[in-house]
């Protein structure tokens, strides 16, 4: 039988992507922008985010949180498959709720928590 060689339990990774949407979410709000979204599903995969901002631009949120940089910088996990999916993705919500034709953006933001529990984020927009 083999052993698992995963180290991290589904549970923490749960709690590592919940604590870095929180924090994107915590930035968009101290901006302005209103939360009208999280983790929106459909067949094809997930949002992180859908935000509105004062301007009444849409955006559609890729949130990659990661606890080292072991694997990465948290940004590396995002290719253009994943870019291209955001972007069908974006589509979708816009069509379900009667917004084609509106203005819309795909971001990513990466949050990077450090050992002592503080943690940076940077947020990138319009990756497509």
């Amino acid at each position: 039988m083999a052993t698992s060689t995963r180290k991290t339990s589904p549970g923490k990774k749960q709690r590592l992507g919940a604590f870095g949407e929180g924090a994107v979410a915590q930035h968009l709000l101290s901006r302005g922008d209103e939360i009208l979204e999280r983790n929106w599903r459909v067949r094809e995969g997930e949002i992180d985010l859908v935000s509105l901002s004062t301007d009444g631009l849409f955006h559609f949120i890729e949130v990659k949180t990661r606890s080292s940089l072991a694997f990465g910088h948290p940004l590396e996990a995002i290719n253009r498959d994943k870019a291209h999916r955001m972007q069908r993705l974006a589509l979708a919500w816009l069509a379900t709720h009667g917004c084609l034709g509106c203005d819309y953006t795909i971001d990513v933001a990466a949050v990077l928590i450090s050992a002592d529990g503080s943690h940076s984020l940077e947020y990138r927009a319009a990756i497509l």
